[in-house]
Order: structure tokens, then sequence, then C-alpha cells
């Protein structure tokens, strides 16, 4: 008997539990001359603010063991352009569509949010992990009420399913997401890169421009299980797992840990067809294993 792939969050039916990550993927176009979108299910799409950011000077990527670093700083064309330019592209493309919205204040966020409450996109994900300008540049999601601030201000102007994103950088991520759930978030994706950074031997100076950088890649698979694990034993909104996933067997661990779903980022940069060789995998697996679906997989190794 085929396994039924689909999967539930927050409202929103998703073909299959494998979505791409946001500033991994772009905006999905350079992606379809190698499959239709139509087979994943959803693209979390490019880190969008509400005015155009140029991002930071290079170099911004740096290659680590079993990783990456990056500080592109979020470089994107604004809400307006996303609306008008990006969006039409995509409408129809057969997958959820989730807009990953950024910003640099409470206002920035909520002028975003108000843009995208009338368009096609599906769900929205909240950046948290933005710096807060007003607050000499400590992140929204640093803090529970930093956190729930900025979820609040949201949740009240937009309808549409509304999932926030956690940073990683911080001591009690568990808290976070329960502030985060308390405001209205309606799911929970989680985690967003850990600072890092390298050192050139022959410069003898920091590799990247703004000498930190986002972490991802393989080598946090084991953090970012092991945070989901506690997060989904936290809360009972629907968890999304991301983080160094690159083959089927770590969408599994992590869809068992807790996970409705799972993204995967930085494996698309060195196999374009990842995502597509996941979803494969996983439903190779679940036939072998005698499931019915994949959902069957949330939090059984909570049982």
């Amino acid at each position: 008997m085929k396994v039924d792939m689909r999967v539930n969050i927050a409202g929103v039916t998703f073909k299959n539990p494998v979505i791409t990550a946001s500033g991994c993927y772009g905006f999905g176009g350079d992606y379809t001359d190698f499959y239709p979108l139509s087979r994943l299910g959803g693209v979390c799409l490019k880190g969008t603010t509400l005015e155009p950011r140029q991002g930071n000077p290079p170099p911004r990527i740096a290659e680590t063991p079993m990783g990456m670093l990056n500080s592109v700083g979020l470089q994107n064309p604004g809400g307006h352009a996303f609306v008008t330019e990006e969006l039409p592209r995509l409408t129809g493309c057969g997958t959820v569509l989730i807009a990953n919205a950024a910003g640099s204040s409470i206002e920035s966020y909520v002028g975003l949010v108000e843009l995208l409450e009338g368009t096609a996109i599906d769900m929205i994900e909240l950046n948290i992990s933005c710096p807060n300008v007003k607050e000499g540049g400590m992140a929204f999601g640093a803090t529970c009420e930093g956190a729930a601030r900025v979820v609040r201000a949201v949740r009240g102007r937009t309808t549409k399913p509304l999932m926030v994103k956690l940073s990683p950088n911080v001591t009690d991520i568990v808290s976070i997401a329960k502030a985060c759930e308390a405001e209205g978030a309606d799911a929970i994706s989680l985690i967003n890169t850990l600072l890092g950074m390298r050192i050139d031997i022959k410069t003898r100076r920091p590799v990247l421009n703004q000498v930190m950088g986002g972490l991802s890649g393989p080598a946090v698979f084991p953090v970012a299980l092991r945070m989901v694990w506690q997060v989904a034993g936290a809360v009972s909104v629907p968890v999304v797992g991301l983080g160094g996933i690159e083959k089927w067997q770590d969408a599994v661990e992590m869809m068992m840990a807790g996970a409705a779903a799972v993204q995967v980022g930085t494996a698309s940069f060195y196999d374009v067809y990842a995502p597509v060789r996941i979803i494969e995998g996983m439903e190779a697996y679940l036939e072998r294993e005698g499931f019915g679906a994949a959902s069957q997989l949330t939090g059984i190794a909570r049982k």
C-alpha cells in the first residue's frame, strides 16, 4: 500500500514533509531547470525585508569542516519587489509557498506582513534572529520578551498561518518557543544558524568581512536535533525541524524527535537534488517499515 506522505501544519496541507529552507533556495527559480517545484512539500523563500537590502560586503561565505559560514546579511529586493516581481513567477507552481519575513524593527515586520496579507503566500515564517536596531542590535529572538513582542505585533496584522523561526544562539530555546506560542504562533521552526567564525592563517585576519557568520550544514545536525526534541516536548503547536539535514535518514531522525516536517538548506548548495532524494528515501523507508503515513513518524522516539 502506498504511503500517505502528506503532513498538516497549522491547517496547511503539504504533499510531503520536505520543505526547502530559506536563504538556501533563493526564490526557487534557480532549481526549476533540475526538477519542478511541485516535487517538494513546500518552498520557504529567501528572507525578505520591507525595504531592499544590499547585504554585507564580501567575503561573506566561507567553507568549514562539514558545513559553511555565511554573513550574507539578508540581501533581497524588498517586499514590494517580492510581491510584484518574484511571487507572480511562483504562483501555480504546485507546492506550498512560505514567505520568510525579516526586519530590523517591529514596524518593519508589521509593514511586511501587511504587504503579504493579500498575496498567494500560504504561510509566513517569521525570522526573529534579526538584530533589533532600536535595542542596540540584540536579536529579537534572543529573549522571551523580545520574541513575544514581535510575534504579538505581527499576529495582530495577518490572518495567514504564522511559523516562528528560532535562533539557537540563546541559553533557553524552550522558554522562547513557549513565549512565541503564547503570543499566537501557529508553528515553530528551528534552528537558524549557529554563530561561528574562521581565521585565515596567512593573512592573520578573520575570513569573513563581518568577522562572524551563521554556521550551517551537517556539523550542526546533532545540536538541531537536540533542540527540536526539547521544543517539541514543550509546545503544543507543530514543530518544523532544520539544521544540517542532508540525507533521508536525517529527516527521519528529525521527525522521530518530534518534527512534523523538515527543511533542507545547505545540502542544496552541493547537491541540487538533495530535497528530492530525501523525499524519495523517506518514502521508500516508510514503505519498508510498514508505515501508512509520514505523519506517523512525528515524535515516535518520544513514546
